[in-house]
C-alpha cells in the first residue's frame, strides 16, 4: 500500500502518544493495534522483526519501535515525527507533574485518576500478549523460548541482554543454511547513509554537551554528562537501570532524595510515554533545588534532549539493514529467537505491572528476584476497577480511550468520597 499522509500519521502517532500508559509492554501493544491491525501500515513480519531490533539496541524499546515505523513509512520526516509523538506528550505532563510536585507535594486527586487509567492499562496488556503470543511463537520451541525467557527474568532476575543474546545465539545456531528467511517486506524508504547518521545526530548530541559547558553551568553539565551516559547503557528499557540511576542521583550527586526518587519512578509509570521519562522529573525536581523554576526547566530540557536524540541515532543507522539482517538465514533464526524471547519479556513486564496496580507491597523473594505481593496490602478498589475494565472492554466492546476515561472518574469519585 501507499505511503500514508503526513497529516493522517500526525493523528495516528499523536494518539498513540497520549494513549500510550503502562510502561512498553501496553505501548507496544497499542501500537500492534494501530499500525498492523487497524491501518495495516505495517505486517505482522515487519512489525515483529523491527520490535526484536529494538530490544537490541540501548535506550526505550517502544519509543524506538515507533520511530522505526514512522521512519519505514515517510522515512527520517516520518521517523522524527512518529518519535517526538511518542515522547512529547508525556514529557509534557511530567513537566507539569513535577512543578506540582515541587511546590504542592504529592497530588492525591491526579493520583487516584491514574489508578482508574492503570486498571484499564491491565486489561489492554493482557489482551495484547495473548494476541501477540499467537501471532509470534510458532511451533514447540518458540513456546519454550518464551517461556525460559520469562521464568529468568521474573524468578531469577537474569540480566535482560543475556537473555537476547543467549536466544540470538541459539536461534543462528540452530537455523540451518536452507532455512527460509522472513518474508521480506518493500525495500526502506531511503538507502543507507551511515556516516551522515552518525555525523548529523552524533553533532546534534554533543552540541547540548558543548553548549552548557561553554556557558561554565557546572550543574547543567554534570546533569546532560550523566543521563548522556544512561542512554547508552539502557539496554533492556528503564528498569534495567533504574538502581544505578537511583544510587547516583540520591546517594553520589545528593541530587534529590531517596523519597523523592521512589515519587519520581511513582509518577513516571502512571503517565504516558516511556518510563525513562523518569529521567526528566528527576532533572526537574534536582533543577529546581538548585536555581528554582528556570533551572528546572533548564534541566528538563536538557535531560529529555540527552535521552532521546540517541534514539533517533540508533534507529536512523540500523533501520536501513533489518531488511538485509532478515535475508540471511542464520540471522534470520537469531531474530525469530529473539522474537519469541521477547514474547516472554511482555509477559514479565505485564505481570509486573499488574501486581503493582494491585497491590501496594510487592517484595522479592529471598536470593531470588520473584516478585511475592503482600496479600494483606491488596488494593480492592484497583481490582475492582480492573473488573470493570474488564467487563467494559471484552463484554460491551468498548474502545480504550472511553474505558480508561470511564475507570479514571470512578477512581476520582471514589477518592472524593473517603
Amino acid at each position: 500500500m501507499s505511503a500514508p499522509d503526513m497529516r493522517l500519521m500526525a493523528r495516528v502517532f499523536g494518539r498513540i502518544g497520549v494513549l500510550s500508559f503502562g510502561g512498553p509492554a501496553a505501548q507496544i501493544a497499542l501500537m500492534h493495534r494501530e499500525l498492523v491491525d487497524r491501518h495495516q501500515w505495517l505486517s505482522e513480519d515487519s512489525f515483529l522483526r523491527a520490535l526484536s531490533l529494538c530490544m537490541l539496541l540501548p535506550g526505550p524499546e517502544a519509543m524506538q519501535l515507533a520511530t522505526y515505523a514512522g521512519w519505514r513509512l515517510r522515512g527520517t520526516l516520518g521517523g522524527l515525527l512518529a518519535g517526538l509523538l511518542f515522547v512529547l506528550p508525556g514529557a509534557a505532563v511530567i513537566l507539569v507533574l513535577a512543578f506540582g510536585y515541587a511546590y504542592f507535594g504529592q497530588m492525591p486527586l491526579v493520583q487516584a485518576a491514574f489508578m482508574g487509567i492503570k486498571a484499564a492499562v491491565i486489561v489492554v496488556v493482557v489482551q495484547a500478549l495473548r494476541n501477540l503470543g499467537r501471532k509470534a511463537l510458532h511451533g514447540r520451541e518458540g513456546w519454550i523460548l518464551a517461556t525460559l525467557s520469562f521464568v529468568a527474568l521474573f524468578i531469577f532476575g537474569v540480566p535482560f541482554p543475556l537473555i537476547i543474546l543467549t536466544a540470538g545465539l541459539w536461534g543462528a545456531f540452530r537455523a540451518a543454511d536452507g532455512t527460509r528467511p522472513l518474508e521480506i517486506d518493500a525495500a526502506p524508504p531511503h538507502p543507507a547513509r551511515p556516516i551522515g547518521v552518525i555525523a548529523g545526530w552524533g553533532t546534534l548530541w554533543a552540541s547540548s554537551l558543548l553548549f552548557v559547558w561553554a556557558m561554565g553551568h557546572e550543574f547543567l553539565l554534570q546533569i546532560g554528562l550523566f543521563f548522556s551516559k544512561l542512554a547508552v547503557v539502557t539496554f533492556g528499557g528503564a528498569y534495567a537501570v533504574l538502581a544505578y540511576m537511583a544510587q547516583t542521583v540520591v546517594q553520589d550527586h545528593g541530587w534529590i532524595t531517596t523519597e523523592q526518587m521512589i515519587d519520581a519512578l511513582g509518577l513516571a509509570e502512571t503517565t504516558p510515554g516511556p518510563l525513562i521519562l523518569v529521567t526528566e522529573f528527576v532533572a526537574l525536581l534536582a533543577g529546581f533545588a538548585q536555581s528554582g523554576p528556570w533551572g528546572a526547566v533548564s534541566a528538563g530540557f536538557l535531560t529529555v534532549w540527552v535521552t532521546f536524540t540517541p534514539c533517533f541515532l540508533w534507529i536512523f543507522l540500523a533501520g536501513p539493514y533489518l531488511e538485509v539482517i532478515s535475508a540471511q538465514p542464520r540471522l534470520a533464526g537469531a531474530l525469530r529467537a529473539i522474537t519469541a524471547a521477547v514474547v516472554g519479556v511482555i509477559a514479565n513486564l505485564s505481570v509486573w505491572f499488574a501486581l503493582h496496580v494491585l497491590f501496594e507491597r510487592v517484595l522479592p523473594m529471598a536470593h531470588l528476584a520473584l516478585p511475592l505481593p503482600d496479600w494483606s496490602s491488596i488494593d480492592p478498589i484497583a481490582g475492582a476497577l480492573t473488573l470493570i475494565a474488564a467487563v467494559l472492554m471484552l463484554a460491551f466492546r468498548f474502545g480504550i480511550v472511553s474505558t480508561m476515561a470511564v475507570t479514571a472518574m470512578l477512581a476520582l469519585g471514589w477518592n472524593l468520597l473517603l
